[in-house]
């Protein structure tokens, strides 16, 4: 809230920190956190090892190294060749085990609290 340049934005009557929940980097991070949804979905040529490290946090791969890793894994893919954010995300996302993205993405886990909380 107006606490950086840039940021000259003013909280909105009644908000509370529950209604502010910002994407990390992108949510492809989130498809680091299920690798087997990964290659399922692409199929044979795959290549898991082009992939940031399996112990590297989802969140913290930025933006275009995240980009660059997917587009090198999926590049030789078969049946759906390589991975395009149009053709491929919200298609990819619906895959996705709900529990390891929580697990390997704590901005995912406050997500998903917070929901849970408000559909009580």
């Amino acid at each position: 809230m107006a606490q950086r340049p840039g940021d000259e934005w003013v909280k909105p009557a009644g908000a509370t920190e529950d209604h502010l929940h910002l994407m990390v980097q992108c949510m492809e991070a989130w498809f680091l956190a299920d690798r087997r949804a990964l290659k399922e979905f692409f199929g044979p040529g795959f290549r898991e090892r082009a992939l940031p490290a399996a112990t590297s946090q989802p969140e913290k791969v930025s933006k275009p190294d995240l980009y660059h890793k997917l587009e090198q894994a999926t590049r030789d893919t078969k049946t759906k060749g390589t991975y395009g954010k149009g053709e491929h995300s919200f298609k990819l996302l619906a895959t996705l085990d709900p529990a390891l993205v929580r697990k390997a993405c704590p901005w995912a886990e406050r997500f998903f609290v917070t929901l849970d909380r408000w559909m009580e």
